[in-house]
């Protein structure tokens, strides 16, 4: 049995590489010996490394006086700080859009243009009203030059006849025809005013079917396009949407009541926007409301 396992042991040093001289074992023992040293050399950087850096460090410096600075958050919206929206005082359909975003756009420059078919017909069917109101004045003239002379005349026959050729009834018929003749002659100056009334309304309105920018700007937001109804009837739609110098714009924040306090028109303040998050823009509060 000994003798078997003696056997295994040669079996499994060949395989292991292994000597059993003992120049051998020395060679081992050195080796190990070596290792441990290395390892305890190791084990004590380790902890003087550790210590180092549990050093506690202190940084002095002198006391003097300073400024307590109290920062208030706050997130808002940014606008411009001329902003206008443009409508329609008008119904009717959208002819044509001549502006989209971002265009830049002058006083007075069109915007849109409706259709002006109905109107034009208003203004025509006006000036045939104001025509037809001058040429009843001119009726009225007439009327009334007749009707003087007719009294005239009568007057003078009932002179020379002393009161006997012409009666009293026909002067007063006389009299009364010719105070309506000079009553119908004021209406008609009155409808040739009330005629032009009507054409300068007409012709006013078919001028707003060009829709034009109030302000020298830029196009924020446009709603309509071309083909759509505009239903004017008790507010005005808004069409376009213009701000007048992007490069001057006012921030409105909301800030809680426990800070509002402490925030006073003329400080200085500073702010970013979620397209450029990593720059700071400066501003300047100039209105506190309550």
């Amino acid at each position: 049995m000994n003798k078997v396992e003696t056997e295994q042991d040669k079996a499994l040093a060949e395989a292991l590489n292994l000597d059993s001289t003992p120049g051998h074992k020395r060679h081992l023992k050195k080796w190990l010996i070596l290792g441990v040293v290395l390892l305890a050399a190791a084990f004590g950087l380790l902890r003087w490394s550790k210590s180092d850096n549990d050093t506690i460090q202190f940084k002095t410096q002198a006391a003097r006086r300073g400024n307590i600075t109290v920062t208030v958050t706050a997130t808002g919206n940014l606008a411009p700080t001329n902003q206008v929206e443009v409508g329609s005082e008008l119904s009717g359909i959208v002819r044509e859009v001549t502006v989209d975003y971002n265009d830049r756009v002058k006083v007075g420059e069109v915007l849109a243009r409706l259709d002006t078919t109905r109107l034009k017909a208003q203004v025509l069917q006006s000036k045939a009203a104001l025509t037809s109101a001058r040429a009843n004045l001119l009726q009225t003239k007439a009327t009334t030059k007749e009707t003087r002379l007719e009294l005239q005349r009568l007057r003078e026959a009932q002179a020379r006849s002393n009161r006997q050729a012409v009666s009293v009834h026909d002067l007063d018929a006389a009299q009364a025809a010719l105070e309506r003749a000079i009553a119908n002659q004021d209406s008609a100056r009155a409808a040739i005013s009330q005629a032009k009334a009507t054409l300068e309304i007409n012709q006013t309105d078919l001028g707003k079917l060009k829709i034009v920018s109030p302000i020298n700007g830029v196009v924020l937001a446009r709603s309509v396009d071309p083909g759509q109804t505009v239903a004017a009837s008790l507010q005005a739609p808004v069409l376009f949407t213009l701000a007048e110098d992007l490069t001057k714009m006012e921030l409105h924040v909301d800030v809680d009541e426990a800070d509002v306090g402490q925030v006073k028109k003329g400080q200085q303040a500073t702010f970013t926007v979620d397209a450029y998050p990593n720059r700071i823009f400066p501003a300047r509060i100039t209105q506190v409301r309550y």
